[in-house]
């Protein structure tokens, strides 16, 4: 919390002098007041999309040194449920390593985790509970919302006891970069807290917008919090409900940023090539200090910008890789591998090379 400091005697008698004014005109502003609240449609929201939010609790592996009071020594977080049948989708971070945990519903219902799918990389996971007739979030087109927009946040900040607490604000940015993430965030200045990684960023139809994963905490910084856009959400779940896991492709090439791009400023720098991972860049041409531009015509100035390009791409496609070598310019085929983008992968089977498709 801010503190307010050096408030002198006038400001003071201004306060109060505002608040007899208010007072005076208190049947007035009070009718006004009611009929704004019985419009505003965060109310109305927060109740028809809390069914749709979980909070998850447990006890991290390793946490507490073993003393009486141990079993206080508890982790949480939140949850958004995507299935009637019991699937939720949550942050990985909030359930790696979590043991013992307990799901607890919107109305006090507590559940076990049967399944748990996770994928460090983009920091989402599913988990599955044995449950019926839950009430699914629905979800809306992130690529559509505009900065300034409205948002609301449900979840369970600071203690386990304050499950679906709301705080509301606007959508301070989009299309967010450089905050460790592996893919762009939306940015908004609703109060996130921790316990509130997991769940969800609506927008005024109740959709979600994002999922709430991560915030600035330092002196002086206040109301920066960071959600993963709903259809990089949907584009992990369909993944991990098909295959268990994320098949994403691989350059095989581990590749630094400009200067540009690390700070932040607006670039066109390529991205350098550090090191050649795999046998297929190897094979390709690639050698350690080429630079790259685009791949299939599409400008690769930052890691992030190859990691959203990718979402639309399958290990085994071939793609075309404009770059520099030896002062030259020349273009690179180069078949995906499987793995982290840009840390090279698993060696791909003879079946997985046969595919060409996006």
């Amino acid at each position: 919390m801010r503190r307010v400091k050096n408030v002198g005697i006038k400001r003071v008698a201004s306060l109060l002098l505002c608040g007899l004014l208010l007072s005076g005109l208190g049947g007035q502003l009070g009718s006004a007041a009611g009929m704004a609240s019985a419009q505003a449609p965060e109310p109305q929201i927060i109740k028809e999309v809390s069914p749709s939010v979980v909070g998850i609790i447990g006890k991290s592996s390793g946490q507490g040194n073993g003393g009486p009071d141990d079993r206080y020594n508890l982790a949480h977080g939140s949850g958004i449920i995507v299935r009637s049948d019991g699937w939720i989708v949550t942050n990985a971070h909030v359930i790696k390593d979590l043991e013992n945990v307990v799901v607890v519903t919107s109305d006090t219902r507590k559940y076990s985790i049967t399944d748990t799918y996770l994928d460090e990389f983009s920091d989402v996971a599913l988990i599955k509970i044995n449950a019926k007739s839950l009430k699914p979030a629905k979800f809306a087109q992130s690529a559509k919302a505009v900065v300034g927009e409205k948002v609301i946040a449900i979840g369970t900040p600071v203690s386990f006891s304050l499950r679906n607490s709301a705080t509301v604000g606007v959508i301070s940015g989009l299309g967010r970069g450089g905050m460790d993430a592996a893919y762009r965030l939306i940015q908004s200045d609703t109060a996130i807290n921790p316990g509130n990684s997991g769940g969800p960023l609506l927008n005024m139809k109740g959709e979600v917008l994002g999922m709430n994963s991560l915030k600035y905490s330092a002196v002086e910084i206040e109301n920066m919090g960071f959600a993963i856009p709903a259809e990089t959400v949907q584009y992990i779940m369909k993944q991990l409900f098909k295959y268990g896991e994320v098949k994403r492709p691989s350059l095989g090439l581990e590749l630094t940023e400009s200067w540009s791009a690390i700070v932040g400023l607006p670039t066109e720098d390529p991205l350098t090539v550090k090191k050649v991972v795999s046998a297929e860049a190897r094979k390709a041409g690639i050698n350690e200090g080429d630079v790259l531009y685009s791949i299939d015509g599409h400008p690769a100035a930052s890691l992030v910008d190859i990691n959203e390009l990718f979402k639309s791409y399958t290990p085994g496609t071939t793609v075309r890789l404009l770059m520099q070598s030896d002062g030259d310019i020349v273009a690179r085929q180069l078949v995906l591998g499987k793995g982290d983008p840009l840390l090279g992968g698993e060696e791909l089977t003879a079946n997985e090379m046969g595919q060409t498709g996006k």
